[in-house]
């Protein structure tokens, strides 16, 4: 029997909802631009500013405000006015005081694989808004260990699964981001099990692993983890 002794899940997209805050506060910019008579281009442009700031100011909900006003003054050719941009700062406070909305499953999921193995959340983004949208969901208890991160990549997985005496094989990765969550754990030997959302950051995604990559596996949703769990504890070892 092979025993999965760490589960990890990401928190956004994953366990709650998030991606349609973006994408709601989004068109509000498009709405508040209107009037500037802009080009059509704003999803492209703001995806371009986001990607140029992450390695100044990371990712979250701060990072994509600042990123909404350094677009809009670009767009507007610095004609945008000091209401408008308090306009989008505004959005950015709604959607860090946006309730915690779970996903299907999550709960009832977490709670019975929580009986049998240690789980850990891992996930990035502004630290304040991270820690107080944990705190909120409602199912902080059910993690053992809670890791906040700046990135997620293999460098930093196998930074974490040593800190925890992990060896790759025996570490499962749940999340809906192929970049982030699946690709980079898959890279270092380990598991990982792909969630796909409706609504993903266009940033997040990549080529889907073939199915039968060794420890890749997609599910539906949640609900189905734990039977998942099951039968990778209990399927035979190659070589076996």
């Amino acid at each position: 029997m092979h025993t999965i002794k760490l589960i990890a899940f990401d928190a956004d997209d994953t366990l709650w909802y998030t991606e349609r805050l973006y994408v709601e506060a989004q068109g509000r910019l498009k709405s508040l631009l209107a009037h500037y008579l802009v080009d059509d281009q704003l999803d492209e442009r703001l995806y371009q500013t986001e990607t140029r700031n992450l390695e100044h100011f990371g990712f979250g909900i701060k990072a994509f405000a600042l990123s909404m006003i350094e677009t809009a003054i670009e767009l507007t050719e610095g004609h945008i006015s000091a209401r408008d941009i308090q306009d989008i700062i505004a959005s950015a406070r709604e959607m860090l005081a946006s309730d915690v909305e779970l996903l299907d499953h999550v709960s009832e999921a977490l709670a019975e694989l929580a009986a049998t193995h240690t789980l850990m959340l891992i996930t990035k983004g502004d630290l304040r808004d991270q820690e107080t949208k944990i705190a909120r969901s409602g199912i902080a208890e059910h993690f053992r260990h809670i890791e906040i991160v700046s990135d997620k990549n293999a460098q930093i997985y196998e930074t974490i699964l040593a800190k925890y005496a992990i060896r790759p094989q025996d570490f499962l990765m749940v999340g809906n981001s192929l970049r982030s969550d699946i690709l980079p754990v898959l890279e270092l030997g380990g598991n990982a099990a792909y969630v796909p959302q409706e609504l993903t950051w266009v940033h997040e995604t990549a080529e889907l692993p073939r199915a039968t990559q060794p420890g890749f596996c997609q599910l539906k949703h949640l609900g189905q983890l734990p039977a998942l769990i099951h039968r990778l504890e209990h399927q035979p070892r190659e070589g076996s």
